[in-house]
């Protein structure tokens, strides 16, 4: 579905800002990049800036107009700053524009156009896209430079993926926050009343203190470093008691 997402950046005159795209780009997913006309391309400093993304700028493609990058596309997408006069479905949240994406990416190809960093897109070009976009931003001050605008859209789309059901995403978690086997908890809780018994602390043979504290821990959800953090503090305790004959 990702794959079917197409980047579009028109005219670009900084080749920085074609690395900084590609940057945002690959961090959200998408690798399918389309330059019409830059000023130039390949550029030191585009790879410079792309920081690892090397390898969406070798498999970008380089057009000579608008219609070449998006005439097989179901839905083009301009981004513009400002409102045009022509009576192009217009999306006031990134967020609502993503849904949209991702249901026809499902199927076909997918553009988001950007014009250039000056004066964006023509109105031939908008003519183009089926709808506009718009980032909301301080009125007295709502100047992105391109890449973020590429991030911002790229990361609405790349959540309404992961929303979807069925997509592979895995969210990244710390190595040592595993939670632990049913079985290694077990083994804590019986450390853990064995203790309490050897000293001292549990004097009634019916008292609900074991489960008290066992739904304690149940909610506290620890990880198996501090699952063998905690047996190894119950086994300093235990050092100190008298061996049981």
């Amino acid at each position: 579905m990702l794959s079917n997402i197409r980047i579009v950046l028109v005219q670009t005159f900084h080749p920085g800002n074609i690395g900084a795209a590609a940057r945002a780009m690959k961090t959200m997913g998408l690798t399918n990049l389309v330059l019409v006309n830059p000023r130039s391309f390949p550029d030191e400093e585009a790879t410079r800036l792309a920081a690892g993304a090397t390898d969406v700028l070798e498999n970008a493609r380089v057009v000579t107009s608008l219609e070449a990058a998006v005439q097989d596309c179901v839905q083009v997408i301009g981004a513009s700053a400002r409102l045009r006069s022509l009576p192009l479905p217009h999306f006031d949240e990134p967020d609502e524009m993503a849904e949209q994406v991702i249901l026809n990416a499902a199927n076909a190809p997918v553009a988001l156009v950007f014009g250039r960093e000056r004066s964006g897109l023509t109105n031939d070009e908008i003519r183009c896209c089926t709808h506009q976009v718009s980032i909301p931003a301080n009125p007295e001050y709502g100047i992105l430079n391109l890449s973020q605008a590429v991030q911002i859209l790229a990361y609405e789309t790349h959540r309404a993926w992961r929303k979807r059901a069925g997509n592979d995403f895995t969210y990244q978690r710390p190595l040592d926050a595993t939670p632990p086997s049913r079985e290694q908890f077990v083994y804590f809780q019986d450390h853990l009343g064995r203790l309490m018994q050897q000293s001292g602390f549990l004097t009634q043979p019916h008292a609900r203190t074991e489960e008290q504290l066992q739904a304690l821990f149940a909610r506290a959800q620890p990880s198996r470093k501090e699952l063998s953090l905690l047996r190894g503090l119950l086994s300093a305790f235990e050092a100190h008691f008298p061996k049981q004959p």
